[in-house]
């Protein structure tokens, strides 16, 4: 509103009343009113007011508030912050229901809701007020209805708490429980993935165990037909080196068998037998053969070390023959010594 206006509201003004009736006011002058906190008793009556702002609520130092023959269909739902209102005149409005803080104007004393479309219950509680004995008894029954209204209300508003409380509970165990199954399904991914991998471990190691057996075996297979190979080598080599071994054996006994029968027939008696003609013949045309023969030095030495080393043998067997020969009953004779390789 204007500053004229808001002047005009002080000339509205007589000690602690306002009277703005016949206006024509189609909104609540809130801002401008709550400049005049002295006044207590305000005149609305007769106007084109549909509503009252959620600010009227804050004029909480009204004690009388005449709204009868207006055009609202609805209070603000903060009415009950009127705390001080004690007289409230509706009359003749489009009213159906009351706001349910309307309980809390605990100092209401009179009120009057005649010619109001309300709804059954509420018209019941209100009555008729055609006098002030009915109006006070119309402040005090819609306050008490109002007040079970409350009570309803704020039965429901606990009951809708308890229910969003036990959604919220049930919300919370439902998270829990997804959780834990979230949980209990991590643990045992990572069980079996643990016990994967000790299988995959196990088997690995059993891999490389047949292996090693297979390469322990293969090894072995080897050895074995080394071994066999080489059996059957010494196997056939046994032959052959005991064959060697006899014929070396049996040369060496023929070359001793040899030796003894020169001996025998160089430096026994038996040297003139006819057995021992020929070999003795056969000696000494050697010995000469050699003597002739012109050969190399070593050679020479190497025939004269061989002689040498037949006469050493020649005179250990002339030692044994007589005892070789005396069971025998043959007597041994002088013998001559042995002619030696002369260069």
């Amino acid at each position: 509103m204007s500053k004229n206006k808001v002047l005009n509201l002080k000339d509205k003004i007589d000690g602690n009343e306002m009277d703005l009736s016949l206006c024509n006011l189609t909104e609540v002058p809130v801002k401008e009113l709550a400049a005049f906190p002295k006044v207590t008793v305000l005149d609305l009556s007769c106007n084109n007011i549909t509503s009252l702002p959620l600010e009227f609520c804050s004029l909480s130092h009204l004690v009388k508030v005449d709204l009868s023959k207006n055009l609202m269909t609805v209070l603000p739902d903060d009415l009950g912050r009127l705390g001080n209102l004690q007289h409230l005149d509706l009359y003749n409005n489009k009213l159906t229901i009351l706001p349910v803080s309307f309980s809390q104007l605990k100092n209401l004393k009179w009120l009057d809701l005649k010619d109001n479309p309300l709804e059954i219950n509420l018209a019941k509680a209100a009555g008729d007020c055609l006098d002030e004995k009915q109006c006070k008894q119309c402040a005090a029954r819609v306050l008490q209805h109002m007040r079970i209204l409350q009570d309803e209300v704020d039965k429901e508003r606990e009951r809708r708490f308890l229910k969003d409380k036990e959604l919220e509970k049930k919300k919370e165990m439902k998270q829990r429980e997804r959780e834990a199954k979230e949980k209990e399904a991590r643990k045992r991914d990572k069980a079996e993935e643990k016990e994967r991998k000790r299988k995959e471990y196990n088997a690995h190691m059993a891999d490389l165990a047949i292996q090693e057996q297979k390469n322990k075996r293969k090894e072995e297979k080897k050895k074995r037909n080394g071994q066999i190979a080489a059996d059957k080598k010494a196997a056939e080599s046994a032959p052959k080196a005991q064959r060697r071994s006899l014929i070396g054996l049996l040369f060496k006994l023929l070359l001793l068998g040899l030796a003894g029968v020169v001996g025998v027939c160089q430096l026994t008696g038996l040297k003139e037998e006819a057995v021992c003609v020929p070999i003795n013949v056969a000696v000494d045309d050697g010995l000469s053969w050699v003597r002739e023969q012109e050969v190399d030095v070593r050679v020479r030495k190497l025939v004269e070390e061989v002689d040498i080393r037949a006469r050493e043998l020649l005179q250990k067997l002339s030692s044994l023959v007589p005892q070789l020969l005396e069971p025998l009953g043959v007597v041994p004779t002088a013998t001559e010594p042995v002619e030696t390789v002369e260069n």
